[in-house]
């Protein structure tokens, strides 16, 4: 099992200064490797696909990779020593960032999905930087231990649980200070419930007026954060288009508004893993859609999606089922909203009607209610046809 905890720290002036340094070279070494990338891809690549029998072909360069980029480090601190007060696992892993996104690019993810194309990181805009291996005596006393930066204070809000090692440490500058975060791993945890009730299943389906309505008809209104806090955010982003580029009175603004932005990011964050708690400590199976989210998010309701954070809802529900040894049953969207979840018949009708009216079995329910009902029909019987293939395996 792998947690994630995070934990602000409190650096002296000297340790903030020692991080800015580390991000402000790691940012130069991440956009010198990735021109490096982007120079051969642009040299070698060609559009002709064949050729004649008998052609001349030019030398290739070398193609750049993690391994080659990995080993030009020892050049780079003989040709710049100040990279010397860089732990060196450290530097390592800005080739091995490089990489994954330039593969993103070209080839894609584990899905095949591709990223957009990589972009050079500007002042201010690399933020993290990881320690791959760490030992767990290096947190304790509310201190970390943190190579070439030194003992920096913790604020210890909730313990480390017992039988966890920490693997990685990564440490990350927001708006209002500086975190870490600790990857936790215990082997020994089960990765099912011993008292899983597959019967225990609820389908959900999201929305922008309630943020979800349940098969069992509880439903939680949407918090719209965003929505509420326009006002201050409007009057923070007025105030560093006012000030003058450069000026430190523009810095302190930025910062300002970086913090109002992250407020409402938290405060987002934090009602999604508590609506998550209370559906895992009430159900064992949670059937929700598999929607497009990121098309949504750039249609006429992208603002209002954006809000309600779906995706991030979604990934803490399945990363914390995962946790939990329960299950999260994904379902195919169409039709959920149309199909009555009496007698099958499909109901046509516009987004602006609310209500669900059949007139075959003439019922009449809440349409998003309707529409869980069916989430949850399809949930339990793809859960059912997945047990089938399974025991068939064996």
């Amino acid at each position: 099992m792998r947690i994630s905890y995070q934990y602000k720290i409190k650096p002296n002036k000297e340790q903030s200064d020692k991080i800015d340094k580390t991000l402000e070279m790691l940012r130069y070494q991440y956009n010198y490797l990735l021109a490096q990338r982007f120079d051969w891809y642009e040299m070698n690549r060609c559009s002709i696909d064949r050729c004649s029998l008998i052609c001349h072909l030019p030398e290739l360069k070398d193609q750049p990779n993690y391994y080659n980029q990995k080993s030009s480090l020892t050049q780079l601190k003989a040709d710049r020593p100040w990279y010397k007060d860089i732990h060196s696992q450290v530097l390592q892993e800005v080739p091995k960032k490089v990489e994954i996104t330039f593969d993103r690019w070209l080839k894609g993810d584990a899905n095949g999905k591709k990223s957009g194309r990589p972009r050079f990181k500007g002042a201010g805009q690399y933020k993290t930087f990881t320690y791959p291996q760490f030992k767990k005596h290096h947190f304790a006393n509310n201190k970390i231990t943190l190579s070439k930066i030194g003992d920096v204070k913790v604020i210890v809000h909730r313990q480390i649980p017992d039988g966890f090692d920490i693997k990685t440490v990564s440490v990350t500058k927001k708006a209002d200070g500086y975190y870490v975060t600790l990857s936790l791993d215990d082997q020994t945890v089960p990765t099912i419930k011993h008292d899983f009730d597959a019967d225990n299943i609820v389908g959900i389906d999201v929305g922008l007026i309630d943020f979800y309505v349940a098969s069992d008809n509880t439903r939680i209104a949407a918090p719209k954060y965003l929505r509420k806090a326009e006002c201050k955010l409007k009057s923070a982003q007025r105030r560093v288009s006012r000030r003058k580029k450069g000026s430190n009175r523009r810095k302190k603004a930025i910062k300002k508004l970086g913090i109002q932005h992250k407020k409402v990011a938290d405060t987002r964050k934090d009602f999604h893993f508590k609506t998550v708690k209370s559906l895992l400590d009430e159900y064992d199976v949670i059937s929700v859609e598999k929607l497009n989210i990121k098309g949504l998010a750039k249609s006429r309701l992208a603002k209002s999606v954006n809000d309600a954070g779906w995706g991030q809802f979604m990934s803490i529900l399945t990363a914390k089922a995962e946790n939990a040894g329960l299950c999260v049953v994904e379902v195919l969207p169409f039709g959920t909203s149309l199909e009555c979840s009496s007698c099958g018949h499909k109901v046509k009708k516009p987004l602006s009607q609310r209500m669900h009216n059949c007139p075959v079995c003439q019922i009449s329910l809440c349409r998003d209610l309707n529409a869980a009902i069916n989430i949850k029909n399809r949930g339990a019987h793809g859960l059912k046809a997945q047990s089938m293939s399974s025991m068939k395996s064996l």
